[in-house]
């Protein structure tokens, strides 16, 4: 398989579980064992779109269990002789190679995957992707003569891993604290999105749109700032320096504790 590969440096390495658990997208070629009109593949293509069932195939690195992904698209962009052109849009870990084999199957001729490209990995797609020769004059270039124009363009922040999560913007003084690992009570809490959930994954940010940390929800914000106390969020994985920000949360009491 060739395509994209996100690459994080440093603190960020933290957020790469949030990258590979995002969704996907593909280009694949399918090579049917028999002659089948466009329109049939196409035909077959609308059954597995949406929720399907897969087990993993026989050479794969996890356990064959029965599993559940969402395939969002499967388009068929072009067919010549017995090989067709196909987009995936899909959940992470689905395997676009069983998906082949269930088509074929369904078709009735049989089909197995020539070739694989991942085009997007969560937010980065090709058009944000670098060529490893690229890197390599960037690095040059940095080291060797001073310039960092061409690292700046490739190295993206760290922000741009976590923009499809639920967020919740902490108040400054409550930053340092989240940084060294301490609950977020709602007093610590400036703003949050309509997404933050009970239980789900949120990112932690500072006023100035900075990623301090990467959280559990205990209980939804909106809730507590009702009551006006309570835990929001359990940090999981911390990305910015606990030096980043002054510490502050003694005085002003605006943080939970870890239980």
């Amino acid at each position: 398989m060739t395509g994209v590969l996100p690459i994080a440096l440093g603190r960020a390495t933290a957020v790469m579980r949030v990258v590979m658990g995002s969704d996907k997208e593909y280009v694949c070629v399918a090579q049917l064992h028999g002659e089948v009109d466009v329109e049939e593949i196409e035909r077959v293509a609308r059954y597995f779109t949406g929720l399907i069932y897969q087990r993993p195939p026989v050479r794969s690195n996890v356990k064959r269990t029965l599993r559940v992904r969402r395939v969002r698209r499967l388009e068929v962009l072009e067919k010549v002789d017995r090989l067709v052109l196909v987009r995936i849009s899909c959940d992470a870990g689905t395997y676009v190679r069983k998906l082949c084999h269930d088509m074929g199957v369904l078709l009735g001729t049989g089909a197995h995957m020539r070739e694989l490209r991942r085009t997007r990995s969560g937010p980065f797609s090709e058009d944000t992707s670098h060529t490893l020769h690229e890197i390599s004059e960037a690095v040059y270039a940095w080291r060797c003569l001073g310039e960092e124009e061409m690292l700046r363009k490739i190295v993206m922040p760290v922000e741009v891993a976590v923009c499809r999560l639920p967020k919740i913007v902490l108040r400054q003084s409550a930053v340092a604290a989240v940084a060294n690992g301490a609950y977020l009570a709602i007093p610590g809490v400036m703003a949050f999105t309509r997404d933050a959930k009970r239980g789900s994954m949120v990112a932690l940010m500072t006023p100035k749109a900075e990623l301090v940390a990467l959280g559990r929800i205990e209980e939804s914000p909106e809730a507590l700032a009702k009551r006006g106390r309570g835990v929001v969020a359990r940090p999981e994985r911390v990305i910015m320096s606990p030096e980043a920000y002054p510490r502050a949360w003694r005085s002003s009491g605006e943080l939970g504790r870890n239980p």
